[in-house]
């Protein structure tokens, strides 16, 4: 469901509608072309690229600045209407509206983060159900491929069969989540060669790739951003800060960006 809220230039409600999801476009396609605030959530990008070509002006803005805007009830008119009133302010900041291209290159970057995670999960199964016979082994992708191998080596005693063909299919699903991974990273450099923006990101001395292409595809306009401090607090690469009085009081590091991009 669509919760609709709509105002006038005077600020006079015109419209508070609920619409099913095949009815949006239709409702928008015959209304007159005007400014349509949504928060950035999923999906949104495709509704803000749909909306863009019935000749709208639709901005997305984070949920976390539309929440300063909740009176008192939770619900989804309430939701609009605090939606409606949050995109007309000056202060507001957006959400730049991603291509279908965009997202697809960050799609295959979510995909990679995926299969890392399930291979760093395999092999925390594989030290752990091995740490129960005794078998104690290090940290790393390199000693967790050596393992791999000694389970798979019949001839090696360290490892008695039985513990050996229990762990096989983890070994064979860790062979095959680098496999999956080794052709995302080749996919994802292929990416970054085309593009210019992660091409200059690469000149820079330990950025690879994976890195640049991430970056690139993240932050599409870096004019968007007044300087350094402002790029680094989007990163969440800036301390959190306590202030009054006067007196300023900086914490740690919030983390509070996209720790991928980070």
């Amino acid at each position: 469901m669509f919760q609709v809220h709509g105002v006038d230039a005077s600020g006079r409600v015109i419209v508070v509608k609920a619409l099913r999801h095949k009815d949006a476009l239709a409702f928008f396609a015959q209304m007159p072309e005007c400014l349509v605030g949504m928060e950035a959530c999923g999906s949104a990008h495709h509704w803000a690229r749909e909306l863009i070509k019935l000749g709208h002006d639709a901005r997305m803005m984070p949920p976390a600045y539309v929440k300063p805007y909740v009176r008192r009830q939770k619900n989804d008119a309430a939701a609009a209407a605090q939606i409606c009133e949050a995109v007309t302010k000056p202060s507001m900041r957006f959400v730049g509206v991603r291509t279908l291209e965009n997202q697809a290159a960050l799609i295959h970057h979510k995909l990679r983060e995926m299969l890392v995670a399930q291979r760093t999960q395999l092999i925390n199964a594989l030290r752990g159900h091995l740490a129960e016979i005794g078998v104690i082994t290090a940290q790393g992708l390199k000693t967790a491929r050596d393992l791999a191998g000694v389970i798979k080596a019949e001839g090696d005693k360290t490892i008695p069969a039985c513990v050996r063909a229990a762990l096989a299919p983890l070994v064979r699903q860790l062979h095959a989540l680098d496999q999956k991974i080794a052709r995302s990273d080749q996919t994802i450099a292929a990416m970054a060669r085309d593009d210019e923006m992660a091409r200059r990101l690469m000149t820079i001395p330990g950025l690879g790739p994976v890195t640049a292409s991430a970056m690139a595809a993240s932050v599409q306009d870096v004019s968007v951003f007044s300087g350094a401090r402002e790029f680094a607090a989007y990163l969440g690469l800036m301390p959190r800060q306590n202030s009054s009085g006067g007196k300023e009081r900086l914490g740690r590091v919030s983390k509070m960006g996209n720790r991928y991009r980070g």
